[in-house]
């Protein structure tokens, strides 16, 4: 048995408190505060770079001359397990269906779709070779590519999600295919063969009908817009006689109507009486509650299904990256799509994407001065940050670029100033009353929209990988 001879530890006495604590003292202290801090605030650039078009009436119509538009939308599609069938109506995207209406009949085209899986690399048309069918992408992307006038491979364009190609070969049965398109991923498309069409065409009046119509419309002159031809004589000598002419309208042309955010804000009168020193608390609470009125402002001008700006890009100006990462070349795409480009418009990681994708060419972006701040640029045009722009589950996103202003035929927004007990430009607050409560009720509301006058004026790099890739 072993026995502890080792000291009792000694207890040492607390030494008294000499002087008040700072936790007891804090209670005669007057403290010095920060004004309510709000993490939703961004930079907001898109409501600072966009002019703003006074709108009176709460709508803005956009009067353009006329275009023979023949269709060239992209199609949706519906996925049952592995099989994957084209919605009848969607084919009225097509330029030679655009319009259709008879549904017996677009159903009668969807049933003899014949669904094609494809792998990665696998060469799905070739140059030259006879062309028998439409081809429309459900799911992947493919990569067109012709021949240079040297003979070398040249790359003409990337097609992904409810693109096709082809079209022409339903109505021609001598047309060709003018280049290879290859697979760039695994995916989905279906087809309909010219002999299919036919059939289908052959048993319905109100298909031929239309047809007819279509191939008259693809023979009255236009410029490459699209638009009705100016018709004008150059270069003549003597007394030629001169074409007559006049400029078309179109007819029913497209109304924005202005929408609105808006909130009731509600702050309790023992709160604003007690409590306003030395902050005011109805001031407080109205500041941050415009920040947020102001964010959901911006996301709605980008994600709005209605006038939002990626969803209002014509078809013609949504372009996809060459290899999935931005890359110079993709940019420089969008850039020459349209004249006088303002700024880009990208999500904070897709510019992040932008500097490694440059980076990786041994290119580095210019920087310029945008209202005392200094933003990445590529050919001194800026790249703006805007984190309203999704990223989706397969890190991907886009990246708009806009020409702005009514001058230059470009991207405005619409709003109303001058309302009642106007807060900002385009904002009020208005005193609700109170309740028996003794809650104070304002409401805040701002109307705005955006307008797109020409479709060059917008334009988006669509389906860009922003992941960083594993080394």
């Amino acid at each position: 048995m072993t026995v502890d001879s080792s000291p009792e530890p000694r207890t040492v006495p607390a030494t008294p408190q000499q002087s008040l604590s700072t936790a007891a003292a804090r209670n005669l202290a007057t403290t010095t505060k920060s004004a309510p801090q709000m993490q939703e605030i961004t930079s907001r650039w898109l409501l600072r770079m966009l002019p703003w078009v006074e709108t009176e009436g709460g709508a803005y119509r956009v009067n353009r001359r006329l275009r023979h538009t023949l269709g060239d939308g992209r199609i949706e599609f519906v996925q049952e397990g592995a099989t994957v069938r084209v919605i009848p109506r969607e084919l009225g995207e097509l330029a030679l269906l655009r319009g259709f209406e008879d549904l017996d009949a677009l159903t009668a085209l969807a049933d003899r779709c014949a669904q094609r899986d494809f792998a990665a690399g696998e060469v799905l048309v070739e140059l030259g070779a006879p062309a028998d069918r439409i081809h429309m992408i459900a799911h992947g992307r493919v990569s067109r590519t012709g021949q240079g006038q040297y003979g070398a491979e040249v790359a003409l364009a990337v097609l992904a999600d409810g693109e096709h190609f082809g079209e022409e070969a339903l109505l021609d049965g001598d047309s060709r295919h003018a280049c290879t398109v290859t697979a760039e991923t695994s995916g989905t498309l279906l087809t309909l063969s010219r002999a299919d069409f036919a059939a289908v065409h052959d048993s319905a009046p109100s298909l031929r009908a239309h047809i007819e119509r279509f191939s008259s419309a693809t023979r009255k002159r236009q410029n490459k817009y699209g638009e009705a031809e100016i018709a004008m004589s150059a270069g003549h000598v003597g007394e030629a006689e001169l074409p007559h002419t006049f400029v078309d309208y179109e007819l029913n042309p497209r109304e924005y109507e202005l929408s609105v955010a808006q909130t009731v804000l509600r702050v309790h009168t023992r709160v604003a009486d007690l409590y306003n020193g030395p902050m005011n608390q109805t001031g407080e609470q109205l500041r941050l509650t415009v920040e947020a009125l102001r964010e959901r402002q911006e996301h709605e001008l980008i994600n709005n299904r209605e006038f939002g700006l990626l969803h209002n890009a014509d078809f013609k100006q949504r372009i996809q990256p060459h290899s999935g990462p931005p890359t110079p070349d993709d940019m420089d795409e969008l850039l020459t799509r349209r004249r006088g480009t303002k700024f880009f418009l990208a999500h904070p990681r897709t510019i992040a994407a932008i500097g490694r994708g440059f980076t990786a060419h041994g290119l580095y972006p210019d920087h310029v001065d945008v209202g005392g701040r200094t933003v990445p640029a590529w050919r001194g045009v800026p790249i703006l940050p805007c984190d309203k722009i999704p990223i989706s589950e397969e890190q991907t996103s886009s990246v708009i670029a806009m020409r702005t202003g009514e001058e230059n035929q470009g991207v405005v927004g619409l709003w109303r100033t001058g309302l009642a007990e106007e807060h900002e430009p385009g904002l009020s607050v208005r005193f609700m009353g109170i309740n028996e409560q003794a809650v104070t009720s304002y409401l805040v509301s701002t109307y705005y929209s955006a307008a797109v006058l020409v479709p060059d004026a917008l334009g988006v790099l669509e389906n860009v990988h922003i992941a960083r890739r594993r080394d």
